[in-house]
């Protein structure tokens, strides 16, 4: 999983008007619908990432995922699926059984600079999977964007150790940059 949050320890001050817009939507409406404005949608993409990697992220990203985001309706969608995205913690403790009781193999790559999902919700992961594999990269929410190759790398060594069904324990929960 690349900065895939199942964990509350993950969700950063990015969250709080998500949890206003939870707890009372006329409230918090109004916050929630300034994360769907180009500013925002750039910063998901920029923000945390160090400057030596900042030319990796291509201004087409965010401008046509602005482009999306701006078609007719589609702020209205939007804010379903963030309202309907409280659901997803009320899950978070059956995503957590389910690891502890059959302990998949386990990639975890994170940015950990990520202010959306914050890297403690990547080591959270740890708990209920002890022998996952951790790789924190100097990066921010969109890794792929700036460490493409890397994550690449990573997978590539991974996924024959997990399909053999053995792991390295030395790369066990290490952190790489």
């Amino acid at each position: 999983m690349q900065n895939g949050n199942a964990y509350t320890e993950g969700l950063t001050p990015f969250w709080d008007a998500l949890h206003e817009y939870w707890r009372d939507p006329a409230a918090g409406r109004d916050a929630v619908q300034a994360s769907l404005h180009l500013d925002s949608t750039r910063w998901q993409y920029v923000h945390g990432v160090p400057a030596g990697r900042l030319d990796r992220v291509s201004p087409d990203t965010w401008t046509l995922d602005q482009a999306l985001l701006d078609r007719p309706g589609n702020a209205e969608i939007q804010m379903q699926l963030f309202w309907d995205y409280r659901t997803n913690l009320d899950a978070y403790p059956a995503f957590h059984a389910y690891f502890r009781r059959h302990r998949p193999p386990t990639l975890i790559v994170w940015g950990e600079h990520d202010e959306i999902f914050g890297v403690d919700g990547a080591r959270a992961y740890l708990r209920d999977l002890p022998d996952a594999e951790l790789h924190l990269l100097d990066a921010g929410h969109f890794a792929l964007e700036t460490h493409g190759p890397e994550i690449a790398a990573l997978i590539r060594d991974f996924l024959p150790r997990a399909l053999r069904g053995t792991g390295d324990s030395d790369h066990r929960a290490a952190a790489s940059a």
